[in-house]
């Protein structure tokens, strides 16, 4: 799909963080590899600490608690929305929906509409490009964006290829009409045959959640986990983005007349830094614009890992001026996808944290 949106525009973000700070150095005995050998990937990979959210805390728990800042703080009112739209690969239950949850929760006017979306590392541009299409409908009314994800509670502990990369994390983005908005290109493509690279097993309808699915195992390579456990085939993923993902950003600078230099920022979704600096020499991408730094410092926040990063590295340019960014994702589906937007002269855009 490749499209254009016209007349849009985001005006606030916001980062909500857990408080639990877990050090990729303490969890070296965790797994059944020499400490020396596991402190390597350290540097390759950019390991370094991650926050993980509770066990009793859910996506849900995370975006109240970052709509409530937002309205405490008066940076948006309750008559102003006109739609939530949660994107997240954790629901709280199969029903009711978190966006539901949230609107009951913030004690929104029942007709806002509520919507869940399940996806995970695009889940920012797939919560985007629903919140524009919502807004042709809405008038003067306002999109919640939420992303977030407890990702940390379906990796095994003992998984050495999977835990140290993830991060727990929530997202708000407010997304309204604007006449002064300039256009939006927007390019996403999927492919479901390769989806198995990325999976969490057990705990849906094809294979429910029994005492047998979560039996942890040595899968051959030293790293235990469960078929409950999500796992990510790193050598598959890591092929695909580098086979797909170039040519596509390659071939939307073409089509819209656009080169790198016409950038000031490239906001991607994070996997780790070895990917990101892989991935930016195949597309020549300038390192400078191109922030790899949430994994080493958060963990991987699954489709809230790009307005993350945007924050963590570029708020002050974000509130005092208008940046030309390129927005890419890749992962969960197989989905890959790239957006160029205008961000910027935000109202409120922040990271805060939680004790959730």
């Amino acid at each position: 799909m490749i499209t254009k949106f016209q007349g849009k525009r985001i005006s606030s973000l916001l980062g909500i963080l857990p408080e639990t700070v877990s050090n990729f150095d303490d969890e070296a005995d965790n797994y059944a590899f020499p400490v020396r050998q596991t402190m390597r990937l350290k540097k390759i990979m950019g390991y370094h600490q991650h926050r993980l959210a509770k066990e009793t805390s859910t996506v849900s728990d995370f975006a109240v608690f970052g709509l409530q800042y937002m309205l405490n703080n008066h940076w948006i009112t309750r008559e102003e929305i006109g739609a939530v739209v949660v994107v997240t690969l954790c629901p709280d239950h199969f029903v009711p929906h978190i966006s539901n949850i949230v609107q009951a929760e913030c004690d929104f006017n029942t007709d806002v509409i509520c919507m869940d979306i399940a996806q995970g590392c695009c889940g920012f541009l797939l919560g985007m490009m629903q919140s524009f299409m919502l807004l042709d409908h809405l008038g003067d009314k306002k999109v919640v964006l939420i992303n977030g994800d407890v990702l940390s509670h379906k990796v095994s502990k003992r998984d050495r290829n999977d835990f140290p990369l993830i991060g727990d994390a929530a997202s708000i983005t407010i997304i309204e009409n604007s006449t002064d908005a300039g256009p939006v290109y927007f390019e996403m493509h999927m492919d479901g045959k390769r989806g198995n690279a990325l999976i969490i097993p057990a705990g849906g309808f094809r294979m429910p959640s029994t005492e047998q699915t979560a039996v942890m195992t040595d899968q051959g390579d030293g790293n235990y986990r469960s078929l409950d456990n999500m796992h990510m085939d790193g050598s598959e993923v890591f092929n695909f983005v580098q086979t797909e993902v170039p040519p596509m950003l390659q071939s939307a600078f073409e089509r819209e007349g656009k080169s790198v230099e016409d950038f000031d920022y490239f906001f991607f979704h994070q996997p780790n830094r070895f990917m990101l600096q892989k991935l930016a020499e195949k597309a020549h991408l300038p390192k400078e614009k191109l922030p790899m730094n949430l994994v080493e410092n958060y963990g991987n926040s699954s489709g809230a890992s790009i307005p993350i990063t945007a924050i963590l590295n570029a708020r002050e340019d974000l509130i005092s001026r208008n940046n030309r960014c390129c927005l890419s994702a890749f992962g969960s589906g197989l989905a890959w996808g790239a957006v160029f937007i205008d961000v910027g002269n935000l109202e409120h855009c922040e990271l805060i944290s939680s004790a959730l």
